[in-house]
């Protein structure tokens, strides 16, 4: 699923990432851990193709079999939408739509139709348990469901990657519980491979694998 060699990002003299190297399987479920600043973010905003590594001998990113690397910036944009899945810690939904239109928009921006776009939208909030919220605002919504509809949008377009950041880091603790036990579900239901980054030790220790970064490199 994920395949990557090198990666290393530098801000100006300040080198965040030392040279990752990353292995995730299909359908697997990978916690990245570590203090404040150690990295974990632009891992995974690197592996979500939201940033760039900088560019050294030996660096590869490969996704699902392609090489990220080869790609021209339409065509990541294009990969992106079709391929990954994002959720974060603040759900950023937009605020002057309803629940189903937030769903809607990665469908709505991958080309499909309204129609198709709506009812798989209407799919994944009642597999959420959000069937009673389609035209909810976010202010309407409690944050758990407000998460929830944020897991329905990343979900649209059936991506093969989830990329999660801090997910829960700003729900109570049943409704991260909840969050929790969903991400399960949801890869023994469609086969998603999740990548969470969290300081929820409870989260990090129910992952098929936990990989700890320390100054900019997996340790563990």
């Amino acid at each position: 699923m994920i395949k990557a060699k090198n990666i290393q990002k530098f801000y100006d003299d300040l080198q965040v990432l030392k040279g990752v190297d990353i292995h995730i399987k299909p359908s697997e479920v990978v916690s990245i851990v570590g203090a404040s600043g150690a990295g974990k973010t632009t891992l995974l905003q690197i592996l979500g193709t939201l940033d760039k590594a900088s560019p050294v001998a030996d660096f590869e990113l490969i996704i699902n079999n392609i090489n990220i690397g080869e790609l021209n910036d339409k065509a990541l944009a294009k990969f992106r939408n079709e391929h990954i899945g994002f959720i974060f810690q603040f759900h950023q939904l937009l605020p002057e739509f309803t629940a189903i239109e937030n769903v809607c928009l990665p469908a709505f921006i991958k080309g499909t139709n309204k129609k198709d776009a709506e009812k798989r939208a209407k799919e994944l909030l009642d597999f959420l348990g959000l069937s009673y919220r389609y035209n909810h605002k976010p202010n309407e919504l409690s944050g758990g469901e407000q998460q929830r509809v944020a897991v329905a949008r990343a979900l649209i377009n059936s991506p093969a990657l989830i990329f999660a950041d801090e997910p829960s880091g700003n729900l109570d603790s049943e409704s991260a519980e909840n969050l929790h036990s969903l991400f399960f579900k949801l890869r023994d239901q469609f086969g998603q491979t999740f990548v969470i980054v969290t300081h929820n030790e409870e989260l990090a220790n129910l992952a098929d694998r936990k990989l700890t970064m320390v100054d900019g490199n997996i340790v563990s």
